[in-house]
């Protein structure tokens, strides 16, 4: 009995085990038990019987089956699984099923050896490379290689404009905004720009695109590397009259040849850079002021150079002639200033220039309180003790006060220095203006008097303490008592006189089934089975006691007397606490009611109901009903889910599939090759016949008949069924699946019916005669038929009446004029002058010892008559010599 085992690669083999074993079995017995009936002598219980069951052993005889393995068809066993197997070994690769093989990415093959093309990929090279710009592909990822200047995954971009070279890892060099070429980073450079990385401008006297244009600046001006316009040296400024300048626009129309750029420069000369700054100005185009210090008061018109007075030197007259710290005509004198209060020492005469707050002869005196600024001279306006800058007279403001002069006392809610800061009291607490410190009132403190007296102090400061008794609260602001509900009294000493209670003792109690009620809540002291606000509400289920104050005890449902607590059990359970379940076979109100007899079921009744408890696959009151079709388990509760007619196993929902059909639903063909219940039989169907999984019949292809589809068509039969007839002439042979004509030798067409054409012969007519002179051949062999005086095999031999010789075939020689080419394309020299021969064809039909054998000579010809010549000459010398026109 063979089974199809996991995966397809192998089938169990069964053997059969008798084994001789222990097995337990349900053991009926009598069993005596006791009722409740009408026999007053024995105390109203009666002696009944019943048959029960207990589990016994007993030794008995069982068969098992083990299962071995064995592979199928093309696999191998390897271990503990069975491997396939493939003929020819797979290179780069592992075999996937019998014969064939799974390539690793990059080879591709029947057994992955061969390696993929540039333009394919992966698995069996299956994958079509993307990418671009010549880059190379990976064979086994697809990955793109891109080759130096592109980027991207398909290598379709070129690098970004800083980067160029393989993988554009390369950083371009090129400088003032050149481009780089995104391959081999060569820079090319904007106009006025040159060198290797157009980090150089145009050398002096070039500008413009690659520096290819002169400038025509005077007075040693420079023109700018790109547009050529001159900038003058300082103390000049460009000056064109207006009367050249149509003419300079236009000059370059005005003259034919170079020599413009001579006269274009001679115009120049006078008018460009030729004219000096106006007076009070200097420097490139004339833009800069003459800014000459300490008393300089004229400036030269080129380079800005002060003319100073004694002391001083320098282009703007501020270099000292002395040392800083030194004067006098020697500068042999050592300044006496104070030089960190100092602008200056006058380098002749040594006077000390004070900065301002400084004063005195060396600038060693601080300027006298209520003074400041240059030379102290200025009067400081602070007021409310307030100090003011020595240099900027700056009023600094004690804390309290704001304003320019520190006049304004600060507003409410601020204080501080320059009444910055804001005041954080509460409670109408009073903030003072210089530090912001809170001075609370009564019942507050804290730093910002947001604090209220903690409980028992009161007044300023939280300093008295309360005389409160009973958890009665004092007033913060005077001590006096207000008592918590249930007390009275000036110090809440007293509780509250019977009959009253709660806040100030207003409330009268209202109990019933209760012993009074608390001074303080007004709660009823409730008696035993009572509870409620005025303890007239019996206890909730569950609780029991002076005011339902203990739990009940009872079990499972059960409920306990208000008063004493006491169980009351549900149906089901028994017990002082009703902790137990009824015995088994009896159920119901004090387990007073008997079990009627379950058939397959978990064991008696339930307990409460008296239900049955069903065994999965049974329903019923007495569990003996089978579950319906469609319906399994627990209850019958589940749907089945098996489909094409399979059957349900009412236990469990297992399917019991119909022939052809496997799986836990039965929704699986049977695989192919295999048929049957459990799909345990293999097709035994040839030639790609189908195979009904059903009951394993074979469906033959066209071209193929019989049981098991292995007999082909009979001849002149072909197709389905082999029910088509052959239309094949002339003897061939018809195809038995397709029905297509197999030619004989000779013929040729559709159904063969057609002899070879003329001029060829042989299998399909691919053979070309090879017969000469005008002559036929046979359609099936080839065989040359030759015309009235030729003979040979191929009809090459002539017949010569008057010698009995062959005849050499006369050279034919052709010739073309290139004189036409003068014409068509103009300004070219004529290549080749006069004609020239070109030689086709030399084939020569001799005989005996005259033939043509090489090597042939080549001489040149120089003319039409030469070749002529040539020509008959050929003829007479047998093919000795070839005449070729260089």
């Amino acid at each position: 009995n063979q089974l199809l085992g996991l995966g397809g690669n192998y089938f169990f083999t069964q053997a059969q085990i008798a084994l001789n074993m222990q097995e337990s079995y349900a053991h009926p017995f009598d069993q005596i038990y006791y009722t409740s009936c009408t026999d007053i002598l024995n105390w109203f219980k009666c002696t009944r019987h019943r048959v029960s069951y207990r589990t016994a052993y007993r030794r008995g005889e069982k068969t098992m089956y083990r299962r071995k393995t064995q592979c199928c068809p093309g696999f191998d066993e390897n271990g503990e699984i069975c491997a396939p197997h493939c003929e020819e070994s797979c290179i780069h690769g592992r075999c996937m099923a019998p014969n064939t093989c799974q390539c690793e990415p990059g080879w591709g093959g029947s057994n992955c050896s061969s390696a993929c093309d540039s333009n394919h990929w992966g698995p069996h090279c299956s994958n079509r490379c993307q990418c671009q710009n010549e880059a190379l592909c990976n064979p086994i990822t697809g990955a793109c290689i891109c080759t130096p200047g592109y980027r991207g995954w398909r290598c379709e971009a070129q690098c970004e404009l800083d980067t160029y070279g393989n993988g554009c890892q390369q950083k371009c060099q090129c400088q003032n905004g050149a481009a780089c070429h995104h391959v081999t980073g060569k820079c090319k450079c904007l106009p006025g720009y040159t060198g290797p990385f157009c980090e150089d401008l145009c050398p002096p006297g070039k500008h413009g695109q690659e520096c290819e244009e002169r400038c025509p600046c005077q007075n040693g001006g420079m023109c700018h590397p790109v547009t050529g316009e001159c900038s003058c040296p300082a103390g000049w400024m460009v000056h064109t009259p207006n009367v050249f300048k149509t003419f300079l626009k236009n000059c370059v129309l005005l003259l034919p040849s170079s020599d413009n750029v001579c006269i274009f420069l001679l115009l120049l000369q006078g008018t460009v850079c030729g004219q000096p700054c106006p007076k009070g100005r200097f420097g490139q185009n004339c833009f800069q002021e003459c800014h000459c210090h300490n008393n300089g008061i004229k400036c030269d018109h080129i380079y800005g150079i002060c003319l100073c007075e004694p002391g001083y030197t320098g282009k703007t007259c501020d270099v000292r002639l002395c040392h800083e710290g030194q004067y006098g005509l020697q500068c042999d004198r050592k300044c006496p200033c104070y030089i960190q209060n100092t602008n200056s020492c006058h380098p002749m005469s040594g006077e000390c220039t004070c900065q301002p707050g400084w004063s005195g002869l060396y600038c060693n005196e601080t300027c006298t309180p209520g003074f400041f600024g240059e030379s102290c001279q200025q009067v400081c306006r602070c007021q409310n003790g307030a100090d003011c800058h020595s240099v900027t007279g700056e009023c600094f403001c004690a804390p309290g006060f704001m304003g320019p002069h520190c006049s304004v006392p600060c507003p409410a809610g601020k204080h501080g220095v320059n009444c910055s800061s804001s005041c954080n009291c509460k409670n109408r607490a009073q903030c003072s203006p210089v530090d912001g410190s809170c001075l609370c009132e009564a019942g507050w403190h804290g730093v910002d008097c947001s604090i209220n007296c903690a409980s028992g102090t009161w007044g300023l400061g939280c300093n008295l303490t309360c005389m409160c008794g009973n958890g009665g609260a004092c007033s913060a602001l005077n001590g006096h008592c207000t008592c918590s509900p249930g007390w009275r009294g000036e110090r809440c000493e007293l509780p509250c006189q019977d009959g009253t209670y709660g806040l100030d003792c207003r409330e009268r109690c209202d109990c019933s089934h209760a012993d009074g009620c608390h001074h303080s809540s007004g709660h009823c002291r409730c008696l035993a089975g009572w509870t409620g606000i005025h303890c007239d509400s019996v206890c909730a289920e569950g609780r029991w006691g002076p005011n339902c104050s203990l739990p009940c005890n009872c079990k499972n449902g059960a409920s306990c007397s208000p008063d004493e607590g006491t169980c009351e059990c549900a149906p089901g359970y028994r017990g002082t606490s009703c902790q137990r379940i009824c015995s088994p076979g009896y159920f119901g109100h004090r387990c007073s009611q008997t079990c009627p007899q379950c058939v397959h079921s978990n064991g008696p009744c339930h307990h409460v109901t008296g239900q049955c408890d069903c065994l999965p696959g049974f329903k019923g009151t007495l569990c003996n009903e089978v579950c319906p079709s469609g319906r399994f388990g627990k209850n019958c509760a589940w749907s089945c889910s098996c489909t094409n007619n399979g059957t349900c196993n009412p236990i469990d929902g297992s399917c019991q599939c119909y022939p052809g059909w496997i799986g836990s639903d039965c929704s699986q063909l049977c695989p192919p090759g295999q048929w049957g219940p459990n799909c345990i039989h293999t097709c035994n169907c040839h030639n790609g016949a189908y195979c009904s999984a059903y009951d394993g019949e074979c469906k033959c292809t066209p071209g193929w008949t019989g049981l098991y589809c292995t007999q082909r068509c009979p001849l002149g039969f072909y197709g389905k069924d082999c029910s088509q007839t052959c239309q094949c002439k002339n003897g061939a042979d018809c195809d038995h699946v397709s029905g297509q004509c197999t030619c004989r030798t000779g013929f040729m067409g559709h159904h063969c019916e057609q002899k070879c054409p003329s001029g060829s012969y042989g299998y399909g007519c691919r053979q070309v005669c090879d017969c000469l002179n005008n002559s036929t051949c046979d359609h099936m062999t080839g065989t040359c038929y030759c015309t009235p005086g030729w003979k040979g095999a191929r009809c090459d031999q002539g017949e010569d009446t008057a010698h009995g010789k062959a005849r050499p075939v006369v050279l034919r020689v052709y010739w073309m004029s290139h004189c036409e080419l003068r014409e068509a394309k103009a300004g070219w020299e004529c290549v080749l002058a006069g004609v020239r021969l070109i030689v086709l064809v030399c084939n020569l039909v001799t005989s005996g010892d005259l033939s043509c054998k090489p090597p042939l000579q080549l001489f040149p010809l120089s003319s039409k008559t030469d070749a002529v010549n040539a020509e008959s000459g050929f003829e007479n010398s047998y093919c000795n010599q070839i005449p070729l026109i260089l």
